[in-house]
């Protein structure tokens, strides 16, 4: 398998695309039930959140990369959806080097493998997966059977590279523990000499939420997460980042800019 730290063009351009997965109501049973905001009533689904997914992928040089992994859901002609995703991008999931994953909460990990012909595999057959090792023990006390089927697959495919606390993953991709909306989370940057995009995962996931301060009960530290985000926030707007989040209604991608006291969001 090719190692991580053969990359070294920083001068290519970087081009992301979302994924988008589906968007979905989730109850206190944590199940993703599928939803329409065109046509479907939020009134029916009272006391639950709605919530959009998408993936991202990451051309660079000769790697293809892969943020997060979605639910793993299949599309009406029964083809795993992120693999039609980047097939109509132009692309081949086979040639997915890389996945870099924030957490293991399902609607970020299941799509890691996935079961074909009554058999579970790997999503990305050539790919090594970046996951802090911290995070992956402590996903397994506390993940559902079919999540923990997944891990499985994964820990026997001896794709994983596991890494701890802050580093570099190679000449352009560094990460961050960052520890609010789980307690090993982490965040990703990748960063050439023309661009610096920025992946915030769960502790950052709608552009909007850089508009107002909250503590959210669903983060691990939810304190925390908000300090964090505004600290990305700033620090985007003064840098230039272009930012990617996960579960955006609109601007999966965009840019940040300081507005008097606050801040402002310009669609990239």
């Amino acid at each position: 398998m090719r190692a991580v730290l053969t990359t070294n063009q920083k001068f290519t351009i970087m081009q992301a695309y979302p994924l988008h997965e589906g968007s979905y109501s989730v109850g206190t049973d944590k199940k993703f039930i599928p939803f329409d905001p065109l046509t479907d009533d939020k009134q029916d689904r009272k006391g639950s959140l709605f919530i959009h997914v998408q993936p991202f992928l990451i051309k660079h040089a000769n790697d293809l990369i892969v943020i997060d992994t979605g639910l793993g859901q299949y599309n009406e002609d029964n083809h795993l959806t992120i693999h039609s995703n980047i097939q109509k991008l132009g692309f081949d999931p086979a040639d997915v080097t890389l996945v870099l994953m924030s957490h293991l909460h399902s609607d970020h990990a299941s799509g890691m493998a996935y079961e074909k012909n009554g058999k579970f595999e790997l999503t990305f057959q050539n790919a090594e997966y970046i996951i802090q090792r911290s995070e992956w023990e402590e996903a397994h006390t506390n993940s559902s059977p079919h999540l923990l089927k997944i891990f499985d697959v994964l820990q026997r495919s001896g794709q994983i590279h596991f890494v701890e606390g802050d580093g570099k993953l190679n000449d352009f991709i560094s990460y961050e523990l960052s520890g609010a909306h789980t307690k090993y989370h982490q965040v990703f940057h990748l960063n050439t000499d023309s661009e610096h995009y920025f992946y915030g995962g769960d502790e950052w996931p709608e552009p909007e939420q850089a508009l107002r301060k909250f503590a959210a009960k669903y983060d691990y530290d939810g304190r925390k997460a908000m300090e964090l985000r505004e600290s990305y926030a700033t620090e985007a707007a003064d840098n230039h980042w272009i930012c990617l989040f996960y579960h955006a209604k609109a601007n999966a991608i965009a840019k940040i800019a300081k507005q008097d006291d606050s801040f402002r969001i310009v669609p990239v």
